[in-house]
């Protein structure tokens, strides 16, 4: 059994240990205590349990330690926590580690990142839903992954993302809207149907109706001045057709974007919706089917099955209700800088940097 110590900054311990001491977010250190130090910090302080050690410290010195034992016989796992970089948050973390019986192994940190490996008998799933309200209550990212996560880089994969709001940061529909005076008006139908508050079908329908008349230049013209790529997400990209992955977007935005940026970034495969354009004008109409939630979902199990991926090396990542289906069916199902609604029913959320914290969980 191993015991962690969390010591908050400017705090030396009064012995010397040769136990493994970490460095942690705001200046910290985290102690992974052996047995043998543990013994030799009880005799020091006079004291029969490490509980007596704590309060001995408290009392004397005035610093609050955060004492807890390791298991070191069970699962092992990885946290990711991203926008982590004061020792307070990382304290509370540590802290609700504690009371799920979870111990910490090791600690490494960069600028954003802070990287735990972890020890429990929970589950790393359940783990990351139990932290989800901590995570927004101290507005960062907290993940947990087995060890060996699933899916991993170094076996191919297969990634679906959403296009709006998700690989771009626009929502292309509302700037073609701009274009006729009603951004704010689509704008705000958008929003509700992302949050699940509009049935999707109902409300493109809707919003492509209000769309009839205008010149389909101004497609090329929101492309080129107004469209941007969210940050990070030609990062992760490459790095996983780097790796032999497959990539595509399926979208419940427009063809004449989409097919545009499976050129642009080299992906395998698009799929969004085809506006009726005749004479040069947009009709108010478009042809074939919606692309929905559930047309998401299928297109991602029918492409792991036609490139004979098992669904535990699929990534799916979105933003908007209408991603939740296929999120929830992905061996990593990711919400974006999402919704609340969406961040809440997704196993793993993302609110913090860009897409490329993606290859973090990997």
């Amino acid at each position: 059994m191993l015991t962690n110590f969390l010591l908050p900054p400017s705090f030396e311990l009064p012995i010397q240990v040769n136990s493994p001491v970490f460095a942690t977010p705001g200046g910290g250190q985290l102690l992974v205590c052996s047995t043998h130090d543990a013994y030799k910090l009880r005799e020091h302080y006079g004291c029969a349990t490490l509980q007596e050690v704590q309060i001995r410290i408290s009392m004397q010195e005035g610093k609050r330690l955060d004492i807890w034992p390791s298991e070191l016989d069970a699962a092992h796992m990885n946290a990711h926590i991203h926008g982590c970089n004061d020792f307070n948050t990382f304290k509370e973390l540590c802290e609700s580690l504690m009371l799920e019986r979870i111990g910490v192994l090791q600690v490494s940190t960069r600028e954003g990142h802070c990287r735990m490996q972890l020890t429990g008998s929970v589950d790393a799933k359940t783990m990351t839903a139990r932290l989800r309200p901590l995570s927004e209550r101290l507005q960062v990212d907290i993940a947990i992954t087995a060890l060996k996560p699933s899916p991993r880089l170094s076996e191919p994969g297969l990634l679906l993302m959403d296009m709006d709001s998700t690989l771009i940061r626009n929502e292309c529909i509302d700037e073609i809207a701009d274009f006729m005076g009603i951004k704010a008006q689509v704008a705000a139908i958008t929003q509700l149907s992302m949050e699940g508050k509009l049935d999707f079908v109902a409300s493109f329908t809707e919003r492509v109706k209000l769309l009839k008349g205008l010149d389909a230049g101004v497609l090329q013209t929101v492309l080129d001045e107004r469209i941007e790529l969210t940050e990070g997400a030609e990062a992760l990209i490459k790095g996983l057709q780097a790796h032999g992955w497959k990539t595509g977007l399926v979208s419940g935005g427009f063809t004449f974007f989409t097919s545009y940026f499976e050129q642009r970034l080299g992906l395998d495969f698009s799929m969004g919706n085809v506006l009726e354009i005749v004479d040069g004008k947009l009709t108010g109409g478009f042809i074939g089917e919606i692309v929905d939630a559930n047309s998401k979902r299928t297109a991602l199990l029918g492409k792991a099955k036609e490139w004979n991926i098992p669904m535990s090396q699929t990534i799916a990542i979105g933003d908007g209700a209408n991603d939740l289906p296929m999120i929830e069916a992905a061996g990593m199902g990711i919400a974006f800088h999402a919704k609340p609604r969406v961040r809440e029913l997704a196993p793993y959320a993302l609110s913090h940097g860009g897409l490329d914290r993606t290859l973090d969980l990997l």
